[in-house]
């Protein structure tokens, strides 16, 4: 399979990283575990923010609800105190539990080495319901598939119908992972911003590439999806100095990528947005009451707000292009988005 630059489709005017994903933000790393069998269509995805211990030193973030038809965790915490202390993770409607479970036994046997010790914890949860495609009631996904997840960590991970994208279905096509990344300058320094997403989202005859309606060509070839419902994590990260309430700013952006690709965010689509930067980092432990941060002023953030909107864009779209023809364990078939449209635009350039 290939991104959706690779068919000549550019998304954007601005510069992306090196890899073009999440993982260009320095020490963000992605790790999925797959459950692809004939029942199951599932897995997990981790976003690790940092190489070390996330407990011990948090890292600025922020959340924002476009939409709330959706079972996160962690959010409240977040949104209160404007910090995130554990991994991200996605996974299925129905797992949440599960994963919120093996992330609070990560962060205990990192800090049980590290002597620290540790009476709460705030695992952060997102999910999407893959029951389309997959047999979600029985809730294959826990602990194990956790850590393989993060023991599988990486900066140059796969995208398409893996991890908690494997069962996903986005504008009635298989949908999955996808990601994006934007480099820029401000005040003649270079910063990052990235973003993932997990599609599961839209109806089909919304569906625009780069401004061309390509979903009213796409109805007549497939089952189309009439409703705008499902669902659709966005994470991102950057390494710009912002405090929580400027992430969220940059975060609400992330909508605007998501409008351009189709979405109304309907009644019946979960569209949240959970943001962290690497830049300003808070000790879980301090000596002094009070705490320096950096801090772009409130102007400057208007490029971020550009990268946020442009990678979100890309990111739905890398999704659907690198995502495989599914078949679920009902018989259902969703089929990809290069079966049915990018092939053909290929054979034709």
């Amino acid at each position: 399979m290939k991104r959706i630059r690779e068919y000549g489709i550019k998304i954007g005017n601005m510069a992306p990283g090196p890899l073009n994903k999440i993982t260009d933000v320095k020490g963000v790393l992605v790790g999925h575990e797959t459950l692809d069998t004939e029942h199951y269509k599932t897995g997990v995805t981790v976003i690790l923010p940092c190489r070390d211990n996330p407990f011990m030193t948090k890292l600025t973030a922020a959340a924002y609800v476009h939409n709330g038809f959706g079972k996160s965790q962690g959010l409240v915490q977040i949104e209160e105190l404007g910090t995130l202390e554990t991994p991200i993770a996605l996974t299925n409607t129905l797992n949440v539990g599960k994963v919120h479970d093996a992330l609070v036994d990560l962060i205990l046997e990192q800090c049980t080495r590290e002597g620290a010790a540790v009476t709460s914890v705030n695992p952060v949860v997102g999910e999407c319901n893959d029951s389309v495609l997959n047999k979600i009631i029985d809730r294959p996904v826990g602990t194990k598939e956790v850590k393989r997840a993060v023991k599988a960590a990486e900066e140059d991970f796969e995208e398409g119908a893996v991890g908690a994208g494997c069962g996903t279905v986005c504008f009635g096509l298989k949908g999955g992972i996808g990601s994006a990344s934007r480099t820029f300058e401000i005040g003649g320094e270079t910063y990052t911003l990235g973003v993932l997403v997990q599609s599961n989202f839209g109806s089909t005859e919304n569906l625009m590439i780069n401004g061309m309606p390509v979903g009213k060509e796409i109805v007549s070839l497939t089952e189309p999806a009439v409703l705008d419902r499902g669902s659709i994590m966005i994470i991102v990260a950057t390494d710009l100095p912002v405090s929580d309430r400027q992430l969220k700013r940059i975060l609400k952006r992330a909508g605007v990528g998501l409008s351009r690709t189709g979405s109304f965010m309907g009644h019946g689509s979960g569209d949240i947005v959970i943001g962290f930067t690497t830049a300003n980092r808070i000790p879980e432990k301090m000596e002094k009451e009070l705490l320096t941060l950096r801090v772009l002023k409130e102007s400057a953030l208007e490029t971020a707000f550009r990268a946020a909107a442009e990678a979100t864009e890309e990111a739905v779209l890398n999704s659907l292009a690198m995502a495989k023809t599914v078949t679920g364990y009902s018989g259902k078939v969703k089929h990809s988005l290069t079966d049915l449209w990018l092939s053909k635009l290929q054979s034709h350039s």
